[in-house]
C-alpha cells in the first residue's frame, strides 16, 4: 500500500502526518508541486518482461506525458536483490541530491521510497506497483530501494542523457527511515 509519511526536517521520530489512501497522497503531494498518479496497464506483465513489452503496456500514459511536459527518453529500470551492485547502487541514491530535469518514475512492480526536501518537511513516499510520481527539477531528495531491492519502474526525462543528479553534500537522508523490505 502507498504511503505519505510528512516530517518537521528537525525531527525523523515522529512524522507530523500519515497518509495511505492514494486520493489523500495524491492531493497532499499536489500542494507542494509533485505528481502522484495511479495508472493500470493496458495490458499484463509478465515476470521478467522485456523493456519493449513494459513500455507498450503503458504506451497511452507515456505519450500522455510525454506530450504534456516533452519527455525525449524513456527506459525501464529493474533491480532485485541478488543484483551484484545493489548496496552501492542503494548507496548512491541515498544521498541528497536535486536533478535541473523533472524526476519521473512509474512503479511497475515492486517499491521504492522517494523521500522530498520541501521547506522545512521531509515528504516521504512508499511507492509501488502503479504508483507514478513525478518530482520537480531542483526538489531537494532522495530515493531508498531497501537492502533487498524489488522494482521494476519506467522512467521519462526531457534530457536524453538520462538520470544526472547535483549532490547537495547535506547528510539529512542520514537521519530519517529508511525502507527496510
Amino acid at each position: 500500500m502507498s504511503r505519505l509519511r510528512v516530517y518537521d526536517q528537525r525531527d525523523p521520530s515522529q512524522p507530523l502526518a500519515t497518509q495511505s489512501e492514494h486520493a489523500a497522497i495524491a492531493q497532499a503531494l499536489a500542494k507542494v508541486g509533485v505528481r502522484f498518479e495511479r495508472w493500470a496497464a493496458n495490458q499484463p506483465i509478465a515476470p521478467g518482461a522485456s523493456q519493449e513489452a513494459v513500455i507498450a503496456a503503458y504506451h497511452d500514459d507515456i505519450e500522455r506525458l510525454k506530450r504534456e511536459r516533452g519527455y525525449q527518453a524513456v527506459d525501464v529500470i529493474s533491480l532485485t536483490a541478488d543484483h551484484p551492485q545493489k548496496d552501492a547502487l542503494r548507496q548512491k541514491f541515498l544521498s541528497e541530491h536535486t536533478h535541473s530535469e523533472d524526476e519521473v518514475r512509474f512503479f511497475v512492480a515492486g517499491e521504492g521510497q522517494f523521500s522530498l526536501h520541501i521547506g522545512e518537511r521531509i515528504y516521504d513516499v512508499l511507492c509501488e506497483a502503479g504508483d507514478l510520481i513525478g518530482v520537480p527539477d531542483g526538489t531537494r531528495h532522495w530515493f531508498d530501494m531497501g537492502p533487498n531491492p524489488h522494482f521494476v519502474a519506467i522512467r521519462l526525462f526531457t534530457n536524453p542523457e538520462g538520470w544526472v543528479a547535483q549532490f547537495t553534500g547535506a547528510d539529512i537522508a542520514e537521519r530519517f527511515p529508511r525502507l527496510e523490505n
